[in-house]
């Protein structure tokens, strides 16, 4: 899962290429296109992130690329979108109605993660109550695994999409308009009467240069800044051959990994770059490395085209070598982020990570001479921990000194090993969805407390974010070492206050 901080210079021409894409390839979308000019009003589709809930953590705002995927198949199927994103805007619940009431949807679509679920479902009961002829679509990761249980409870879900949504989306669009039956789409999860029905999985779209670029047109971009930098996101790759225990990539996106074409992504970049203003790139691919002659020629392409924003990444220790990291530096990548998870090779095996405590090590020395910003993330308190593993991670972190630390309290989200893990050996775990955000312990750990836990963290952060670190960064003129000493300056005076 991406902890990073994470085109096309003319987009009239964009559009009328991914038009005549649909044209050729997509006799349904043509239908619906012809149906849409004989009907008395526009089919309108909303699409919501819900609005954070008050006391609820939440982490920094990041685009919802899922959804501008969605908008941007929707709209070249003909359907008209209203995409209403409540946490950059600020739109509260009572907001949410006032803008579904008034624009008067025939489908609302509603995304949702493990922490946002709960607003996800206020939002289901608020389309319902305001659009009560409305049919109101639920998908995530979140509902991709609760998704029997979630029907089966709340009357205001119509229908759950289960992983890639893009092709099911629109097809639920498309029978909805001729009022045919949903039951043939595969996977949705919906009721029958009181039966509950899950059609069989979808197949994973093959050739993601198919899809159209997301639709960014309905977002505020000027939301989406971290001190007043405008960081945008990109995602190239879907599917993960890795099976790590913690992770739920490989069942929602399949153990295949599928690729954009370096040209697809670069003409997305340009995008971003001239048409949308962006200061910073964020790739969210969980190993953008993965291929290395794609990633290789990315950077050339990058490179060709004058590219030259900053960039940061996520990959996996094993999938780098000198040579990328080099030609990535070479593209303005600045950052790269690694998923080291542990110190102790006990719990990098207990979490089926595949890789070595000398990997990581090594990854991190590499990519810190090549003179990238390098982050780091590791699991606390995971089945199996104990002080001395614990200590064992602090000692590595010491050791390798990496740039910036994301101290993960292990999380058990639906669908994962992990919490399959935890059900057997029959531990304590919360149920407050909202509490699944990685900063919180959720499950009660026999062997380590989630008091020893907090503590471990707030000690580390507090030692690491130092006048030394502010200092050091703030002197670099690498852009995250920028983000990273004004970050840090933030965590120090939050002490003072805390303590006055």
């Amino acid at each position: 899962m991406s902890h990073a901080l994470s085109a096309l210079s003319n987009f009239v021409s964009y559009e009328a290429q991914v038009y005549k894409l649909f044209k050729f390839k997509n006799l349904n979308v043509i239908f619906v296109r012809e149906k849409l000019e004989k009907v008395d009003k526009p089919i309108r589709i909303a699409l919501v992130n819900p609005p954070i809930l008050k006391g609820v953590y939440h982490h920094q705002l990041y685009l919802p690329l899922g959804l501008a995927y969605l908008a941007a198949v929707l709209e070249e199927g003909g359907f008209e979108v209203k995409l209403i994103d409540c946490p950059a805007m600020e739109i509260t619940t009572e907001q949410l109605e006032h803008k579904l009431s008034s624009f008067n949807p025939l489908i609302v679509g509603i995304t949702s993660m493990t922490p946002t679920i709960n607003s996800a479902l206020l939002a289901a009961s608020i389309a319902k109550k305001v659009c009560p002829d409305a049919l109101v679509v639920l998908g995530g990761p979140h509902v991709t695994f609760m998704d029997k249980e979630i029907i089966a409870k709340e009357k205001t879900v119509d229908v759950i999409v289960r992983g890639e949504g893009e092709k099911t989306l629109l097809e639920i669009a498309q029978k909805t308009l001729r009022s045919e039956a949903l039951h043939g789409i595969d996977g949705i999860t919906l009721r029958n009467g009181d039966e509950i029905v899950r059609t069989p999985d979808r197949k994973y779209i093959e050739n993601l240069d198919e899809l159209p670029l997301p639709a960014y047109k309905y977002f505020h971009m000027d939301k989406y800044r971290l001190f007043g930098k405008k960081i945008l996101p990109v995602i190239t790759s879907r599917g993960c051959p890795f099976q790590c225990s913690f992770c739920v990539t490989s069942r929602v996106f399949g153990k295949r990994f599928r690729a954009r074409s370096p040209k697809n992504i670069v003409d997305e970049l340009e995008q971003l770059k001239n048409v949308y203003g962006a200061d910073a790139f964020t790739f969210y691919d969980d190993t953008l490395t993965f291929d290395k002659k794609r990633i290789l020629d990315v950077c050339k392409d990058m490179r060709n085209r004058n590219i030259d924003l900053p960039w940061d990444c996520q990959t996996r220790v094993d999938r780098i070598s000198k040579e990328i990291l080099f030609e990535m530096k070479r593209a303005n990548c600045q950052q790269v982020f690694f998923g080291v998870e542990s110190g102790s090779q006990k719990i990098l095996d207990a979490v089926k990570k595949g890789t070595t405590v000398e990997q990581n090590e090594k990854a991190i020395k590499m990519a810190k001479e090549v003179g990238l910003f390098v982050s780091v993330s590791v699991i606390l308190g995971y089945p199996g921990e104990t002080a001395e593993t614990l200590q064992q991670t602090i000692n590595f972190l010491k050791r390798t000194k990496p740039d910036d630390v994301y101290l993960c309290v292990a999380t058990p989200y639906p669908g994962t090993e992990l919490r399959r893990l935890i059900e057997d050996l029959g531990w304590k775990t919360s149920m407050e969805w909202e509490h699944y955000d990685t900063t919180t312990p959720v499950f009660e750990n026999p062997s380590i407390s989630a008091q020893e836990i907090m503590k471990l963290r707030r000690t580390f952060y507090n030692s690491f974010y130092s006048p030394a670190y502010i200092l050091r960064h703030f002197l670099k003129r690498n852009f995250y070492s920028q983000v990273m000493a004004r970050t840090a300056l933030n965590h120090m005076l939050w002490r003072v206050r805390s303590i006055f």
